[in-house]
């Protein structure tokens, strides 16, 4: 496996909220890392608490807005030879507001990131696993990717391709070694709001945020244990069976009184 006798573990976005703890727990499960945002000084910092647990942590500076990233990630990878047994795809950002006034050039990012990207990592990563009969992809949805969002509708939009592909993923590749889950956190305590403009809407301003490290344990814990779609806090679990029973004219309208400031 080249520089490395350990599985090894590719987590997205780990810089900072849930891909950090993320890389925490899988280092503290026996994963060497490799380690992926665009601040090369945040990771570095990473990289050195994860290493303390015994591993190998490498940094790789890369900014997924760059449609070439994720095969230079590869190439990159395949040069040192270091195969990856566990893809994390969790970078992500989100917008907020009016579609007719948001940005073109922030919302085509977005979907770069969230998707493309995240397409893009898989399709390249997923043929190793297939031929070793091992692997696990878990990539970081959102409690959005059940419902529509007005007023971030285009972040919604990309969750739900997110939740989408991944559970028909998990359907084709069933019978070959390889596990795909799909974590779908509901309001959580990172940088994810402030990035977004939403840290004083309504939906952040409620009791029920997660704190990163609770939602990683329930994504690494899911992961382990094959579950394919992870929902993490009871509120979110009921809020999501209710989803189920709502229509989603209806939903449309809650969501986005939740996403208006106060």
């Amino acid at each position: 496996m080249g520089e490395t006798s350990r599985p090894v573990a590719l987590i997205t976005g780990a810089s900072s909220g849930i891909g950090l703890d993320l890389a925490t727990l899988f280092a503290q499960g026996g994963h060497d890392l490799v380690l992926v945002a665009r601040k090369e000084e945040a990771l570095r910092g990473v990289a050195g608490e994860c290493e303390k647990s015994g591993v190998k942590a490498h940094v790789l500076a890369k900014d997924l807005n760059n449609s070439n990233a994720a095969q230079e990630i590869f190439d990159e990878l395949a040069g040192r030879g270091i195969a990856v047994e566990v893809l994390v795809n969790n970078a992500g950002f989100g917008t907020h507001g009016p579609f007719v006034r948001t940005k073109l050039e922030d919302e085509v990012g977005m979907i770069q990131v969230n998707i493309a990207a995240l397409i893009q990592l898989t399709r390249l990563f997923l043929p190793q696993m297939v031929s070793r009969k091992s692997g696990k992809i878990m990539n970081v949805a959102s409690m959005a990717g059940f419902v529509p969002g007005p007023y971030m509708s285009v972040y919604y939009a990309t969750k739900a391709f997110v939740l989408s592909h991944s559970v028909a993923l998990a359907q084709e590749v069933k019978r070959s070694g390889v596990i795909v889950s799909v974590l779908c956190p509901g309001p959580t305590k990172t940088e994810f709001q402030k990035r977004a403009k939403i840290a004083e809407s309504k939906l952040f301003k409620k009791p029920r945020s997660m704190t990163s490290m609770d939602v990683a344990k329930a994504g690494y814990e899911g992961l382990m244990k094959g579950k394919l779609i992870v929902v993490p806090g009871f509120s979110n679990k009921v809020i999501r069976v209710a989803s189920k029973l709502t229509p989603r004219g209806m939903l449309a309208r809650i969501a986005g009184k939740m996403n208006v400031d106060r």
